[in-house]
């Protein structure tokens, strides 16, 4: 079984947007027997962005995010201190802390990061797009 990792712009895209997604990442979260999972990362990283306007389209997944995430069969992945932990202790010189604690979980969880983001890339992720 495939087990997937949405990268915050990938769950957007999904939601609101599934148009914006590659083909390739279409498929895999559109894929009944694939296993979805969605950061609290994103969630924080969405929010965030939102209140300060720089994601206004991401209004209809924060006004339903659990109903969001249920639609797209997606399961809720919490920080721990070990996502934390090797988040910070990255050498790669990608500074978002969003993007850093998305890798550190794809890592040590051992799914693959839907994602565009190519600079993920130095983090060893393994990605899709």
């Amino acid at each position: 079984m495939k087990r997937y990792l949405l990268d915050t712009h990938a769950l957007l895209f999904a939601v609101a947007r599934p148009h914006r997604l590659s083909p390739r990442a279409a498929a895999a979260i559109e894929d009944p027997e694939a296993e979805l999972w969605v950061s609290s990362a994103s969630a924080w990283e969405a929010a965030t962005k939102y209140r300060l306007g720089k994601l206004p389209h991401a209004e209809p997944l924060l006004l339903d995010y659990y109903g969001s995430l249920a639609r797209l069969g997606a399961l809720d992945l919490p920080i721990t201190s070990a996502h934390a932990l090797l988040a910070g202790s990255f050498e790669a010189g990608h500074k978002d802390p969003f993007d850093r604690i998305l890798a550190a979980q794809a890592r040590l969880e051992n799914l693959i990061l839907i994602s565009k983001d190519s600079a993920l890339d130095a983090f060893g992720v393994r990605r899709l797009w």
